[in-house]
């Protein structure tokens, strides 16, 4: 866009250089299906929040889950949590309602916070990288490194740096002038979605996202997978296979998560920047793959492959039979 498509907007889209209101999509050539299409996503959210909740339950009234893994795994939850309460009124909203108008400030709260917890749930996939490399490499040390008290440190920091780091970019959007059309690629407010919407000068935007992405998200990415490396090299010098199968085990549920989240948000990311030719139904497409997968797989994930979850949940179920009965 360009400073002339400027008078393409009516005066009762602008308040001074921002719109009053963007225009949310759903899903591009499927507006006829939204009501039908709300079910499976109804149902992702449901088991998003039920999943969840059953972790951060479970954690709670379970004294043997009062460990390092744990407690991040209760932060990762929370975490999720808010990512399926920040999409789910504009997505249900479009799909129910088809309310497609969102307030300028009201979207970029949403983007705020979205980005927020994105960021926040990289952070945590790192610390649980770190957890797993030190369960392996020092057993014996594990407990007296991560402490309750260090790991509610670790929580502290990941917070702090998801929300100064991107406390800039509201404002950045706001300086910009926006113009002609108003209309973003999906039910929630996105970063490069809104940037893209300017007929203003975005270098200095596109140079703030690219650099906050890279030295967060980017890092945490390439930190993971250096754990990895040295899980990896670490248990190729255990004794037996037994040990080395045992040791991997404990990582799965991890591995999982940390594709589930990254694959899907790299793909979205790239397609933003670079994937103009893209149909928009893709894009939509790996966007809802990106917010709502993960938080409804991963309680799933660490379900299945968690014995000691799965136990203190059969536990919880049996009670609740008993008592009934």
């Amino acid at each position: 866009m360009h400073e002339g498509n400027c008078t393409g907007m009516s005066s009762s889209n602008r308040t001074g250089s921002s719109p009053m209101t963007f225009t949310l999509t759903g899903i591009p050539g499927l507006e006829a299906l939204h009501h039908w299409i709300s079910i499976p996503f109804c149902a992702l959210y449901l088991i998003a929040l039920l999943g969840n909740c059953m972790i951060l339950f479970i954690i709670k009234k379970t004294q043997s889950l009062h460990e390092p893994m744990y407690y991040l795994l209760s932060m990762l939850a929370v975490t999720d949590l808010g990512l399926v309460l920040c999409t789910l009124p504009t997505t249900l909203g479009i799909f129910w309602f088809n309310m497609r108008r969102i307030g300028f400030d009201a979207c970029l709260t949403q983007m705020y916070f979205i980005h927020i917890l994105s960021f926040i749930e990289s952070s945590v996939l790192l610390a649980m990288a770190f957890d797993r490399f030190i369960a392996i490499s020092h057993p014996l040390r594990h407990s007296s490194i991560l402490t309750k008290t260090t790991v509610m440190k670790i929580g502290l920091v990941i917070i702090l740096r998801g929300m100064v780091s991107l406390l800039p970019i509201p404002f950045l959007l706001k300086r910009l002038t926006y113009c002609g059309k108003i209309e973003l690629s999906h039910s929630f407010c996105f970063h490069p979605d809104i940037m893209n919407l300017a007929c203003a000068d975005i270098k200095v935007n596109v140079f703030y996202g690219m650099i906050i992405l890279l030295s967060t998200v980017g890092t945490d990415f390439i930190f993971i997978v250096l754990s990895y490396i040295l899980i990896i090299k670490t248990v190729i010098g255990l004794a037996t296979k037994e040990e080395c199968l045992k040791a991997l085990n404990t990582c799965v549920s991890h591995i999982c998560a940390v594709l589930v989240f990254f694959i899907p948000m790299i793909g979205l990311s790239m397609i933003h920047r670079f994937g103009k030719n893209v149909p928009p139904l893709v894009n939509t497409l790996v966007a809802y793959t990106y917010l709502i997968i993960p938080p409804a797989l991963n309680p799933i994930i660490y379900s299945i492959k968690s014995s000691q979850i799965r136990e203190a949940l059969l536990r919880a179920l049996r009670r609740k039979t008993e008592s009934e009965w």
